[in-house]
């Protein structure tokens, strides 16, 4: 994508702060988070940040550097399916870890002034006014569920709303779509969470898809990943990355290798739109999303498109 589309200043320093301890009574292990957010600057609007399966507080530096380093405080939790924490599959707790990493989330939020005091120099630094939800794969099924979108049981019956009134925005990246007839039959038999109903996803939201990212999880295509933008209400964008896998060109880790669809310049798109989305939902300005929207409508850019509804 051409910079001079999309005005963005030079990056800046930032301080990075791993781990901090949250308590956490009745999880079976404190949460431990990442904090990241850059050296100057005030009023810092918040973004907490999900992983996918197996990951960690340590991975998506691609996003979470450039989110960082151009003004928003970056927080990262690991979740209990994390392979740094080796939770047996027989541990009581497995069944129900779609539920905790919800719960991690809003203990991030509930918990953001510890945050605050272990970064040194961050302390009324940030925005509780101004907070969004990320993830990528599980983790974006799992920022979706504050954002309003519900489990249905088998009946198709919309279960707990688990949304969260703090946060007004999200981006959702590699968001899995229905379950039921739409799933594989060893998705179907092992991961009842993934049922997902997305007509209370009230909350606006950024989804991105990639169109060569085929899901053993789904008897569908790459289209399984756009059904959230199309199933929620309105103030929804989707960007569609051109030959794009489900690591949508890289973006779990510097040279990691579940990436099978490297690709510098995509994930370099991806940075700047999710950044110029996030400052245009959270109230912050304008322009660098609607240069964006502009420099990929129509399907014109080589490496994606970006809709709205």
């Amino acid at each position: 994508m051409n910079e001079s589309l999309m005005t963005i200043g030079a990056p800046t320093p930032v301080v990075s702060v791993k781990p901090v301890v949250l308590p956490a009574p009745g999880r079976g292990q404190d949460l431990h988070v990442r904090v990241s957010a850059p050296t100057t600057g005030h009023e810092l609007p918040v973004v907490v940040f999900s992983h996918g399966f197996g990951e960690s507080l340590n991975g998506y530096a691609p996003l979470a550097d450039f989110w960082t380093a151009h003004g928003f405080a970056v927080i990262q939790p690991t979740h209990l399916d994390s392979r740094t924490l080796n939770l047996p599959p027989d541990d009581p707790r497995t069944p129900l870890i779609w539920r905790s990493r919800v719960e991690d989330l809003k203990r991030v939020l509930d918990r953001l002034d510890l945050v605050e005091d272990a970064v040194p120099g961050l302390a009324g630094r940030l925005d509780r006014g101004r907070v969004a939800v990320a993830g990528h794969s599980w983790g974006a099924q799992t920022a979706s569920m504050l954002l309003g979108a519900r489990v249905l049981d088998a009946e198709g019956v919309p279960g707990e709303d688990m949304s969260d009134p703090r946060v007004t925005a999200g981006v959702l990246l590699a968001l899995t779509g229905r379950g039921g007839a739409d799933l594989a039959p060893f998705a179907a038999e092992h991961f009842p969470f993934m049922n997902p109903g997305f007509a209370e996803m009230t909350t606006s939201a950024l989804m991105v898809a990639g169109d060569k990212d085929q899901s053993l999880l789904s008897v569908r295509g790459p289209d399984w990943f756009t059904d959230a933008y199309h199933m929620s209400p309105g103030g929804k964008s989707l960007l569609t990355l051109f030959g794009a896998e489900h690591s949508l060109g890289g973006i779990s880790g510097y040279n990691v290798t579940e990436t099978t669809d490297e690709n510098p310049e995509r994930v370099a798109l991806l940075q700047r739109v999710t950044w110029a989305y996030l400052r245009h939902a959270l109230g912050i300005e304008d322009s660098a999303w609607s240069a964006a929207r502009t420099a990929l409508a129509d399907g014109g850019h080589p490496l994606g498109r970006i809709e709205s509804r």
